[in-house]
């Protein structure tokens, strides 16, 4: 694979005009890091050099087939990236456009790590905490699109179930639980849920402590996810924006930052004594 760089992809439940963004910085990360020209995907594809340049510049809506007829060029995993991320050209909804490439390679992916300090991890985030979440946003979301939101976490949470083979490792600060987003009930529902996936055995939750002198996470939250021909990728979001990150450096750069993250967080046992102490206090 070839060396490319990070792909910023803003959307939101967006006009025609950023889906169309979004689609086209999809494209081109993935022709990069197969190390295609424009010309080359085009003549592998059956189109021509101006019509893939649109595309990318979000200028011109794609085919139908380009999924398909880009697969032998680009791999299976960029074909499926594709195809889901054209769904949300259609406004999808339940997730927000920028996180929709994410979420579709969060599904393909043998190793997910997360590392969380605004919010719970969605994945996992019990029903009633979805909520909260939701209708603390602004501007206000309407009650029909909390509810598409809540539908959408909770659809996207299945491969928690689905997928016994891949390895989930979430570090989560403790701030975020002491912060009782919801109130005391959902807390508590929060509390038993993390209690409960833990108890899995490809499902990893680890706590942060409050106090730490050299915490390593001061550039945010990220996720990491290993994709099945091993393959590593990240992801970033910020206000309204999100990062695909597939530069080599930059993916080593945050596996480097998760493994410390990781060494500093409380370990298994540590991490369920706090948050049975944690739950008998609500």
């Amino acid at each position: 694979m070839g060396k490319v760089g990070n792909a910023s992809l803003y959307g939101g439940e967006a006009e025609a005009g950023d889906s169309l963004k979004t689609f086209g910085a999809m494209l081109k990360v993935l022709r990069d890091e197969a190390g295609l020209t424009q010309e080359v995907l085009a003549e592998r594809v059956g189109y021509s050099f101006d019509h893939i340049s649109k595309i990318e510049r979000g200028v011109r809506f794609p085919p139908r087939d380009l999924d398909r007829l880009a697969e032998d060029a680009l791999g299976p995993l960029a074909a499926r990236l594709l195809k889901e991320t054209r769904r949300s050209l259609t406004r999808k909804a339940g997730l927000a456009s920028r996180f929709r490439h994410w979420a579709v390679i969060e599904q393909e992916a043998v190793t997910l790590y997360a590392y969380e300090c605004r919010v719970v991890p969605g994945l996992l985030q019990p029903e009633p905490y979805i909520r909260a979440v939701s209708e603390a946003v602004l501007p206000p979301l309407s009650e029909e699109q909390i509810d598409r939101q809540v539908a959408a976490r909770m659809e996207r949470q299945a491969i928690l179930d689905d997928r016994p083979n891949t390895y989930f490792g979430f570090i989560v600060e403790q701030a975020l639980l002491e912060r009782q987003m919801g109130g005391v009930q959902v807390t508590r529902l929060l509390l038993d849920r993390l209690l409960t996936l833990g108890e899995r055995r490809n499902v990893e939750i680890q706590v942060m402590p409050r106090r730490m002198e050299k915490h390593v996470g001061g550039d945010g939250p990220f996720y990491l996810a290993e994709t099945y021909d091993h393959k590593w990728l990240g992801y970033s979001e910020g206000q309204r924006s999100s990062n695909l990150i597939s530069d080599l450096a930059d993916v080593g750069m945050l596996q480097q930052r998760y493994r410390k993250l990781s060494s500093q967080a409380l370990g298994h046992e540590a991490t369920v004594e706090l948050l049975e102490q944690m739950r008998g206090d609500v």
